[in-house]
């Protein structure tokens, strides 16, 4: 086994620098790659599973190869002109990743499968490359024995593993796009290839320079030459998804992952433009004497700004990403006031610490391809309760199919919220059997409501909106079925959302004339 007697003791040596930062690149990419993907793909359990074999899958055949090469061809020269090769397919990554995303986007493939064809294309070859590094590592590293070289090299590629994911996920991504941590690795695979090229290896020295100029020329065109367009007002990538405020036809819409979670109408920033958020006030239906309200999950806080001008309430939002308040603030016409007060932080986390009582909560935190498990589960439904009035009223946004097999989320956490609260009523959004958004309403208070009694309330109480038509939707009993009870043991809502992944997921939206109740 050949060696490169540049190691002393604890102290790395060159190669085995290189093998620490192909660890940091190859999880920095994983983690990237997710982020990148999102909003085509969203985040489901489908996207990052063929996120992670994919990587595995490259990885593997990378070891694969040099393992077989190791013993002829490892030397530093060959581990600097892997790293520039991996770097110069990040300089591509760069340019053609949302190009491929898109042209794939309308090709028809199963969408659980779909994820698999731009991750392996995008980020395969680089990290096959990126394989090569550790055998190549094992054979060049000084050392007593193989075993103590291999021992060596897996400790420091793990090691390496561990800085790029927390670095990743608490240095990175708070702070930069897609684009500049992609730019980032590139650089830091260039930065390692010169460390370790040897003097006199002037081909490589060249090789090194081009990648150099081609990366830096990619970056050039995607982070500061290429308009966002002229719809989208704000782009960033916050700590927890991407985020996007795009202006269509007047109407201003928030994307979160590539899904819409709120909107406005520019000209009329207090109309509803999304139908699910006028059952919100079901709520004022419900209970009685409603001055305390609490919004879970803020987005472009459009229901909380229709509660603070339409009652006398004071209403309070958790909304646990601070880049979303800062949006809602600066393009969604949030202001907070004494009446609208805003809290940064996880929602079960303010539940189970506040010491305040509502008589209104309101649960718009889950997604057509995820939900908050911590935010689905009987525990947290009782603490939801215990903050409850005794009249109090609880509203959840559930996003799934009313029937069939693709309902099972939608049955499963109405099974779960049946089991803490005297009474679940249920307000589908529409007659499809597509997946759409569900409101359930509970209540602490044991009276059974009926959906004449709703009807009546609705024309007796001065409540700002007319909900005649969301009352005709309502279903008192749901039968749940073989639907499990959503625990903090035991919460698989992952395989009960996925099984409305294949289902297109559509928001119905409000008619463009308004009208109030009048008693």
């Amino acid at each position: 086994m050949s060696s490169v007697p540049d190691s002393s003791g604890l102290v790395p040596s060159r190669v085995e620098f290189a093998v620490f930062v192909s660890g940091v690149a190859s999880m920095g990419l994983e983690i990237v790659a997710g982020r990148q993907l999102a909003p085509t793909f969203g985040s489901s359990v489908y996207t990052w599973g063929s996120i992670i074999g994919v990587f595995l899958a490259a990885l593997a055949l990378g070891y694969w190869i040099a393992g077989r090469r190791a013993a002829r061809r490892a030397s530093t020269n060959a581990l600097a002109v892997v790293l520039i090769g991996a770097a110069l397919y990040v300089g591509l990554l760069l340019v053609l990743g949302d190009p491929l995303l898109q042209a794939v986007e309308g090709l028809s493939l199963p969408p659980r499968l779909a994820p698999i064809l731009p991750i392996t294309i995008l980020f395969g070859p680089p990290t096959v490359l990126l394989g090569f590094i550790s055998p190549y590592g094992a054979e060049l590293v000084e050392s007593k024995s193989t075993g103590d070289a291999s021992g060596r090299v897996y400790a420091l590629g793990t090691a390496g593993s561990i800085v790029g994911a927390f670095a990743t996920t608490f240095l990175l991504v708070p702070s930069f796009g897609v684009v500049g941590i992609e730019f980032a690795y590139g650089l830091l695979l260039l930065v390692t290839a010169a460390v370790i090229t040897p003097r006199r290896a002037r081909a490589t020295w060249t090789g090194l320079a081009i990648v150099t100029v081609v990366l830096l020329g990619a970056f050039a065109m995607t982070g500061v030459g290429v308009s966002l367009g002229s719809d989208v007002v704000y782009e960033t990538q916050t700590q927890y998804q991407q985020l996007r405020v795009v202006d269509d036809d007047g109407i201003r819409t928030l994307y979160l992952d590539g899904v819409p979670h709120s909107a406005m109408d520019k000209s009329d920033p207090d109309r509803y433009v999304f139908e699910y958020t006028r059952y919100f006030h079901l709520s004022m239906l419900a209970a009685d004497d409603v001055d305390r309200v609490l919004f879970v999950g803020g987005g472009g806080f459009s229901g909380p700004k229709r509660f603070v001008k339409e009652y006398d309430a004071t209403v309070d939002v958790v909304e646990i990403d601070p880049a979303v308040i800062r949006t809602a603030k600066e393009y969604f016409d949030v202001t907070e006031s004494p009446q609208l007060r805003i809290h940064n932080m996880d929602a079960r986390e303010y539940i189970e610490s506040t010491d305040r009582t509502y008589d209104v909560i309101i649960l718009d935190a889950y997604r057509a391809d995820r939900a908050p498990i911590h935010l689905t589960t009987a525990e947290f439904m009782q603490s939801v309760s215990n903050r409850m009035d005794d009249d109090g009223v609880v509203v959840a946004n559930v996003i799934s199919a009313r029937e069939g097999g693709r309902s099972a989320f939608y049955r499963a956490q109405y099974k779960t919220m049946d089991r803490v609260f005297p009474q679940v009523y249920s307000f589908p959004t529409s007659t499809a059997t597509r997946v759409q958004n569900i409101e359930l309403v509970a209540t602490n208070s044991p009276e059974n409501l009926t959906e004449a009694d709703f009807a009546r309330r609705n024309q007796e109480r001065a409540i700002g909106i007319d909900l005649s038509r969301e009352i005709d939707f309502y279903q008192g009993n749901v039968s749940v079925g073989d639907a499990p009870l959503l625990t903090d043991d035991f919460a698989p809502v992952d395989s009960l959302l996925a099984r409305q992944v294949d289902t297109e997921y559509v928001i119905e939206r409000t008619g463009d004339n308004e009208t109030a109740a009048t008693p």
